[in-house]
Formats: structure tokens, C-alpha cells, sequence
């Protein structure tokens, strides 16, 4: 019953490895999806959030705005660890319920939890496996402006608003190369499939 740890930096194709996974039977359970569902309207996750950074960060119809408190927080390193004290521990509650209901159901499933930010928040927890899906800053930057239509300054912004490829990789049992085309980071994560019982069992892989 291994949990899997898979993150990797924005635009790096984490989202891709996880599908083709969920594809081969893992279950997959994604953080960002677990940060939506804590924040819901009506949540104490959310309630705590407008008395900190202000109702204004709240639609009409009580949900949170998400680009007000990202305006509200981003660049601010005060602001932003204390999001992330009222986001992270609720976020963690929930995905320990989740992994706990998916080997429950099924004693023998493959969990992989799609974490962007495994190394500022979950990097401690016991993982069976750490993926790191990794593409240079580069070529995700192009991705973010080409594909996702973000100005060259909101690209950049993003990149260096996140942790160091070296500290994603410093953390790596597995490295999936994601710089390439499509075909290629499908086959790492195929390969990543059939080689899980020896890799959980033994020592840090990079798939080439």
C-alpha cells in the first residue's frame, strides 16, 4: 500500500504523470483540489480567511475571490506563510482522511498525491516514493507564456515564487524529465509504473 508523493514546479507536467497514473490504477488525490474544498463557502478554513486578509476577498455570493487574496498576498512573505498556516494544516486533515479511505476501500492501491508544494509544506511526512516531475525554468516559462497566455512578467513571477528546482530535486527518489515531448514523459511514467514494487523497496531512481 504505497503513498506517493509527485509534485514538480508550475507548468512541469505533474498534471500529465498524474493522469497517466490515475490511467494504470493509482489513485490519484490532488492538493489543489483538497485547497478548493477547505475553502468552500460556509467553511471555518474560509471564514478565517476573510477575518485575516478581509471580507473583500469574498464574492456576492460568499465564495472565496481567489485573485483578490492573490493580490492581497503575493510577493508579501508575511502574508503569504500566514495563508498558509490557516490553508495547510486543514488541507493536511483532509488528505490524511482521503489516503486513509483509499487503502480502506483497497489495501493494495497505489495513492499518488499531486502536491505542488510538497517541499515548502509535506516533504517530512512518510512517502513511500518522491516523483519530481522536472522540465528547466525555461521551457516552463515558455508553457506559461505560450500555452497558458501569461505576459513574460507574470511567467517569471510565478517561476520565482516557488522553491528552487534544486531543492524539488534535492528530495527526488524519482525524476521524471518533462522537457521533452508528450510521448516521452508518458513513457518515463509507464516505465515509473511497472518498476514501483522495486522502487518502493529499494533506493533513488532517476528514469531516463
Amino acid at each position: 500500500m504505497p503513498l506517493i508523493a509527485l509534485t514538480g514546479g508550475i507548468a512541469s507536467g505533474k498534471s500529465t504523470i498524474a493522469r497517466r497514473l490515475a490511467e494504470h490504477g493509482a489513485t490519484v488525490v490532488d492538493a489543489d483540489a483538497l485547497v478548493r474544498e477547505v475553502q468552500q463557502p460556509g467553511s471555518p478554513v474560509l471564514a478565517e480567511l476573510a477575518a485575516e486578509f478581509g471580507a473583500d476577498i469574498l464574492g456576492p455570493d460568499g465564495s472565496l475571490d481567489r485573485a483578490a487574496l492573490g493580490t492581497r498576498v503575493f510577493g508579501d512573505d508575511d502574508r503569504i506563510a500566514r495563508l498558509n498556516a490557516i490553508v495547510h494544516p486543514a488541507v493536511r486533515e483532509l488528505s490524511v482522511q482521503r489516503f486513509a479511505a483509499a487503502f480502506a476501500d483497497d489495501p493494495h492501491a497505489v495513492v499518488v498525491y499531486d502536491v505542488p508544494l510538497l517541499v515548502e509544506a509535506r516533504v517530512d511526512d512518510p512517502w513511500a516514493l518522491i516523483v519530481v516531475a522536472h522540465a528547466p525554468a525555461e521551457t516552463r516559462r515558455r508553457r506559461l507564456i505560450d500555452l497558458r497566455g501569461l505576459s513574460e512578467a507574470d511567467a517569471d513571477a510565478r517561476i520565482a515564487s516557488q522553491v528552487p528546482d534544486e531543492k524539488r530535486l534535492a528530495v527526488a527518489d524519482v525524476v521524471i524529465d518533462t522537457g521533452g515531448s508528450l510521448a516521452e514523459t508518458l513513457r518515463q511514467t509507464d516505465e515509473l509504473w511497472e518498476r514501483l514494487p522495486a522502487l518502493v523497496s529499494g533506493t533513488a531512481h532517476t528514469l531516463e
